[in-house]
């Protein structure tokens, strides 16, 4: 029994009452989250505390709205048992039944002193899972090539068509942005070491083969797989969340003929064109940053260019920008092709695709250096 000073013991959430010896607390006022906000942890203390009186009366028929968050702060204050005298509104009973239905929280799970060799083999065996089905994909894309060459009439033009666009001609405004500016960083950082060692004109030697070698490529391959290769994955994406990939199966209509084909073969022939462009933009940043920085003249650096990087390294750069862009494309439609009808698999999905996209970009760029390390590096005089 609370004693009698309590009387004053008043809140906006409660009022204490003590008649004919009885005590007991009144809820006042609305409890949703809305309106408790701040005084949340200071309510539920204060519930907390009176529950532990056992001869105290409870009446919530004067709360005024209770939702789901309020009920569940007077249960916990209740420790998950309704105290023995209680008045309640039929509409809040619901609430309360349906707490005491409720299971409850699971305990927190011991990890397994081996869980990081299981963690490794977990991952391992994930990501075995998906070389094989990129391989697999790769390998239907080839039968359905070794068919389109027997059946011409059935190449998907417009499929074609549209990825090119899509892929190629909207991201040439992205890729000339990054790449003039990441010329210019370059031509600054360069310019002043070689200004300060009488080594001027060979500004243009570092700018074209760094450029035109490695920058512009991986440059436009990284834009264009966050950028190109995100969307690809999204669009499979929603056409399974949207159950069109199970009606083109209905249908007799292959995924891989209609929807992955025209993508690699509209981005393979997309990805030199626009590293290309890139790789040209970055130079112009470059040159006009070395005009500023250090006065050398353009027409100078236009006329030298072709001595100074062997075209061997634009044959190579644009190697690299078909061989990423077909693998982008892979990439992304074997991510997009596996995601669940949820939206929280769209998003995973996408973003394992941009990042499996970029470490594949690095491990190509890797590849042809190792492969091309004697072809197009000897600068002539």
């Amino acid at each position: 029994m609370l004693p009698s000073n309590r009387m004053d013991d008043t809140s906006p959430w409660y009022q204490i009452t003590v008649e004919q010896n009885i005590s007991c607390i009144k809820l006042t006022g609305s409890y949703t989250l809305a309106a408790l906000d701040q005084q949340l942890q200071k309510v539920g203390a204060k519930l907390t505390h009176f529950a532990t009186q056992s001869d105290l009366h409870w009446d919530l028929t004067s709360i005024q709205q209770m939702d789901h968050a309020g009920a569940v702060l007077i249960w916990r204050a209740w420790k998950m048992h309704r105290p023995a005298n209680l008045l309640i509104r039929p509409e809040h009973e619901r609430l309360f039944a349906h707490l005491e239905k409720a299971r409850p929280a699971p305990k927190p799970v011991r990890r397994d002193i081996l869980w990081p060799i299981l963690t490794l083999g977990k991952r391992y065996f994930l990501f075995w899972d998906h070389l094989t089905g990129i391989i697999t994909l790769l390998g239907q894309v080839l039968l359905n090539l070794f068919y389109l060459v027997k059946h011409p009439n059935q190449i998907p033009l417009r499929e074609i068509s549209a990825n090119l666009f899509r892929t190629g001609a909207q991201a040439l405004s992205i890729t000339a942005l990054v790449g003039f500016l990441i010329g210019i960083v370059l031509s600054y950082l360069s310019s002043e070491q070689l200004h300060s060692y009488g080594a001027d004109t060979f500004i243009i030697n570092i700018l074209g083969m760094s450029i035109v070698r490695e920058l512009g490529p991986m440059l436009a391959a990284i834009l264009v797989a966050g950028r190109s290769g995100s969307s690809m994955t999204a669009q499979l994406g929603v056409m399974r969340v949207t159950e069109e990939l199970d009606a083109l199966t209905v249908m007799g209509i292959p995924h891989s003929l209609r929807l992955v084909l025209p993508k690699i073969i509209g981005l393979g022939i997309a990805m030199p064109l626009v590293v290309l462009w890139t790789s040209a933009i970055a130079l112009l940043g470059g040159i006009l940053a070395a005009d500023l920085q250090i006065g050398l003249n353009y027409k100078y650096a236009l006329s030298n260019l072709p001595d100074a990087v062997p075209v061997a390294n634009l044959w190579i750069g644009m190697g690299k920008g078909v061989v990423c862009g077909m693998a982008i494309a892979l990439i992304a439609c074997h991510f997009g092709l596996r995601i669940k009808p949820n939206t929280e698999s769209l998003g995973e999905g996408t973003t394992n695709s941009v990042v499996t996209s970029i470490t594949a970009v690095i491990l190509i760029d890797a590849i042809f250096a190792v492969i091309f390390s004697n072809v197009g590096l000897k600068i002539r005089s």
